[in-house]
């Protein structure tokens, strides 16, 4: 009996690389790492320009918002929800993490030192207070509701200084898989989108004038787009005090996330001690952190022209939307309601405390 070994082609013995398509592409290669984020961020450029389409005919509903229900639809619809599982899915992912950061970036552009200080210590004094309570009582709530994982961190990160860009910038530090910013990603966007029909029903009755009832809103809302949303319907002089006083709580996101970071370094390395191994350690502060406050200084400093700014501007725009939409396809809605009434109620509660805190600063500031 022989025992010769049949001989295969090279092509049989040569190991897969990347190419164009599992089957059927040029040559029957694979699709290449490149090419195979082709199919999902071209989705995400349609999901952004149908977004922005909405957005220009109703105002009032936030572009980036509108990016993450636009993901969530397509991530559930029959159809489509299987090119988001297959051949959408690595650019869709691409963007969820990567262009995530370069919005965080570009979102510095927004911010200006000198607006800040315009505003008086005192009453960046309150934005802080309001910033540290409502981190530490929605971390707070979402232990109490035991919530999984790295969720009630990322909550209350999302939820106390700017929504999205704030949950992906501490899911970098924690080192939080995709999977595991689902949640916080449809939480926020989801209360976010109550405080624009909301607040603006509880202004009269609350006897708020437009100043105050802006900077009301800047202090409580989560996402930059929704509180302009929310505020602008009681007209300019409330959408600048409510810009002011949210770009103010959003330049305390390096802070927090710097804080994080360090205490991330010290449990690994405690955690490698303790095994007795060589472990890895996250940087105290991510790159694309340092590039965010680089952009504050840029901005601060005056050495950007207001094209540059425009530009900067739109270029956050798209990231930022790329990614919510990238982020809202992981989003399943029948496991969102499996596991999410426990969240959904904690997630009331913690907007709640945070429209109460804001709504207690913005009295005490006069």
């Amino acid at each position: 009996m022989s025992t010769t070994r049949p001989r295969t082609s090279a092509a049989s013995e040569a190991p897969a690389t990347p190419g164009w398509g599992a089957r059927g592409g040029r040559g029957g290669r694979r699709r290449g790492p490149v090419l195979s984020l082709a199919p999902g961020l071209a989705a995400c450029v349609v999901a952004l320009a149908l977004a922005f389409g909405i957005h220009a005919l109703l105002p009032s509903l936030p572009a980036m918002t509108l990016a993450v229900v636009l993901g969530i639809a397509a991530a559930n619809l029959p159809g489509v929800s299987g090119w988001v599982g297959g051949s959408w899915q690595p650019g869709l992912r691409f963007a969820g993490r990567h262009l995530m950061r370069a919005g965080i970036v570009l979102l510095g552009l927004k911010l200006s030192l000198g607006d800040i200080a315009a505003l008086g210590w005192q009453s960046f004094a309150l934005i802080v207070a309001v910033v540290l309570l409502s981190f530490a009582g929605t971390y707070a709530l979402g232990k109490l509701f035991k919530l999984p994982g790295d969720a009630p961190l990322l909550i209350a990160t999302g939820f106390s200084i700017c929504g999205a860009s704030a949950i992906g910038a501490m899911a970098a530090v924690r080192g939080t898989k995709h999977q595991g910013t689902v949640l916080p990603v449809a939480l926020v966007t989801l209360c976010g989108t109550l405080a624009i029909g909301t607040l603006p029903l509880l202004m009269h009755p609350l006897g708020l004038d437009a100043v105050t009832f802006g900077r009301w809103v800047g202090a409580s809302v989560h996402d930059v787009g929704q509180v302009v949303a929310a505020s602008q319907t009681a007209g300019a002089v409330a959408l600048s005090a409510a810009v002011v006083i949210k770009l103010s709580r959003v330049v305390l996101l390096a802070p927090i996330v710097a804080t994080a970071g360090l205490f991330e370094r010290r449990r690994r390395r405690a955690t490698a001690a303790a095994a007795d191994h060589a472990g890895t350690f996250p940087p105290i502060v991510p790159l694309f952190v340092v590039g965010f406050l680089a952009m504050i200084a840029v901005r601060s400093l005056g050495w950007a022209s207001p094209e540059v700014l425009d530009f900067g501007n739109l270029a956050q725009e798209i990231a930022l939307g790329a990614a919510l939409f990238g982020l809202g396809s992981s989003v399943r809605v029948r496991e969102l309601l499996h596991a999410g009434p426990r969240s959904l109620v904690m997630a009331l509660f913690a907007w709640a405390l945070i429209a109460a805190l804001g709504l207690g600063a913005v009295v005490l500031a006069g």
